[in-house]
Order: C-alpha cells, then sequence, then structure tokens
C-alpha cells in the first residue's frame, strides 16, 4: 500500500463517523478561520467546564465548509481537546491536532494549519477595546464661520439669490 491510498483509507475512516459536527448551544467560545488560497472556512464552538479548579473543554464541536481533510481534521482535534485548558490547548502545533491521520500530504498541511487558527481565533485573549475618549470638539464648518462673522451685533440683513433654471451657474443677487 503507498503512502497516498494509506493518507485516503485515513481520511476515509474519519469521515465516516465525524466527530462533533454542527454548532453548539450556549458555547463559551467561537472562532472562525477560512483560507482564500483554497477556500476552506472552519468555525469551532468550545465550551469550558470548571474541573480540580481549573477551566477545561468539556465540549468542543465544528462545522466545515471545505475537503475531506479539513472536516477529518477539525474532527479529531474537537476530541483531542476535551479536558484541556485553554492554555495547553494554544501550546498544540498544527501538526498535533489529527496524529491519528499520519502525516499528511504537503498540499493538505493548510487543513491543520486552519483547524489551529480556528482554535486561536476562539481561545486567545481578545484585545480590550478602547476606552470612550470624550467627544472630539467638532470644529464649526466654513458656513458656521461666515455665520458668526456676518452677523452683525442686532441687526441681520438677508440678501436672496436668483437662480436661472437653465444655467445654475448664474446665480444673481436679488435687491
Amino acid at each position: 500500500m503507498n503512502a497516498d491510498s494509506d493518507y485516503q483509507k485515513r481520511i476515509e475512516e474519519a469521515l465516516r463517523d465525524p466527530k462533533n459536527l454542527g454548532e453548539l448551544a450556549g458555547a463559551d467560545a467561537v472562532g472562525t478561520a477560512g483560507s482564500a488560497a483554497c477556500g476552506d472556512m472552519i468555525r469551532l464552538w468550545i465550551k469550558f467546564k470548571e474541573e480540580a479548579g481549573k477551566k477545561v473543554v468539556d465540549r468542543a464541536t465544528f462545522q466545515s465548509f471545505g475537503c475531506e481533510t479539513a472536516i477529518a481534521v477539525a474532527s479529531l482535534a474537537t476530541e483531542m481537546i476535551r479536558g484541556k485548558t485553554p492554555e495547553e490547548v494554544l501550546a498544540l502545533s498544527a501538526e498535533e491536532l489529527a496524529p491519528g491521520l499520519g502525516p499528511l500530504p504537503p498540499v493538505k498541511i493548510h487543513c491543520t494549519q486552519l483547524v489551529e487558527s480556528a482554535l486561536r481565533s476562539a481561545l486567545e485573549p481578545q484585545p480590550a477595546p478602547p476606552p470612550p475618549s470624550a467627544a472630539p470638539a467638532i470644529a464649526p464648518s466654513l458656513v458656521d464661520k461666515f455665520t458668526q462673522a456676518s452677523q452683525p451685533a442686532g441687526k441681520l440683513k438677508v440678501i436672496l439669490l436668483e437662480t436661472d433654471a437653465n444655467r445654475p451657474e448664474l446665480t444673481r443677487r436679488r435687491e
């Protein structure tokens, strides 16, 4: 049996009964990653539980829009991370996420990287949004400045303009 058929056999075994497929209601974390190069996309949902005073992965599920290898890797990875802390999951390399598949062909390595990216998207701390700043002072517009400068203290003179409907560039003062 050559390496290609052995690889295909391992993928078929993983696809025969994919684990943890679908959305996870009440997930504590969700991560998405996609690859423009191949069109694959993976979304992972993760639910945590408290175990021995630590937060660990209770359950993880996925949806995949992609090739068989991406589905197989996501299925195996969601099983593998169960019981691990977020830090332990983040310490896993792409290659470690699907050991049951064995070495992947070079053109399929991106599938493990896609799952790793989705896990990072779900588990890495998100940067805090910037604190709300005071509303920026709105600079007066040219019209505001003109109006303020042209208003004498006391009386206001209004000058109406006429517009030639056929030639709007010819606007004249009407007096």
